[in-house]
């Protein structure tokens, strides 16, 4: 294939602009900011299931309070009514003896069941203020995570302006470009290898590996419009006058 020597340096051109472009898009794709959003809802993903936690714990302990609270009633209600059959006269002795017993028994369980009524609402304060200090986590959390968005917003869009402005740079020169040449370099891309490099210092710039004496030889001697390419990688190997060949017949 022949191809004016002018014309193949234009292939230099496309992959250098098809350089950039990859550098730009994995920056794009790897943004700072976009990293930064994502610890942050983590972040408030796990002060969520806090404060989630907490309002379940908050629930059972509500209905335990309520549970308790009812049999502290019942209790109460039931001293009352011993209390006041003992106030009767004419009760028995032994009926007596079982109504202060049976009191007694009372009172001793009331006692302890309010005192399980402190310690459950001391857990229900605490678990209150779990709750609430999840909730304002999350609050603050969302703050940072919106201040980071619009941050993220701010940079992507420049990154995208940026690629933009190369693809429509890179349209241009591919415009220009030798159409055969072209082809071979897309096929190359196609299979994830270099399109076109510069031969420079004996390497291909493409695949950056050192070409043998033979190899430089014939390359040396070759046509300046011969299209010549990279034994290792593929790519089609632009000669300039870096390249330290001289010209060929």
């Amino acid at each position: 294939m022949k191809v004016d020597a002018a014309r193949q340096r234009i292939m230099l051109e496309v992959a250098e602009v098809d350089a950039d472009l990859a550098k730009l898009r994995h920056r794009r794709a790897n943004l700072p900011e976009e990293q930064e959003v994502a610890e942050i809802d983590k972040r408030i993903g796990v002060a969520r299931d806090d404060a989630v936690r907490a309002d379940i714990a908050a629930q059972d302990l509500d209905r335990e309070y309520k549970r308790l609270e009812a049999e502290v009633s019942g209790m109460r209600s039931r001293e009352a009514h011993d209390a006041e059959l003992l106030n009767q006269a004419g009760v028995a002795p032994k009926a007596l003896s079982e109504l202060q017993h049976e009191l007694a028994g009372l009172v001793r369980r009331r006692s302890a069941a309010e005192d399980d009524l402190l310690d459950l609402m001391e857990q229900q304060e605490a678990t209150s203020a779990e709750h609430d200090r999840a909730q304002a986590v999350v609050v603050a959390l969302e703050a940072e995570a919106a201040d980071a968005g619009a941050r993220r917003g701010v940079v992507a869009l420049e990154a995208d302006g940026r690629i933009a402005d190369l693809a429509t740079r890179r349209a241009a020169i591919v415009a220009d470009a030798p159409a055969e040449l072209l082809a071979v370099y897309d096929r190359q891309q196609a299979h994830g290898k270099p399109g076109a490099g510069l031969l420079r210092q004996g390497r291909c710039g493409g695949c950056r590996m050192e070409l043998d004496r033979g190899t430089l030889s014939k390359i040396a001697a070759a046509a300046a419009d011969e299209v010549v390419r990279c034994e290792e990688c593929g790519a089609l190997l632009i000669r300039t006058n870096e390249s330290g060949l001289k010209a060929g017949g």
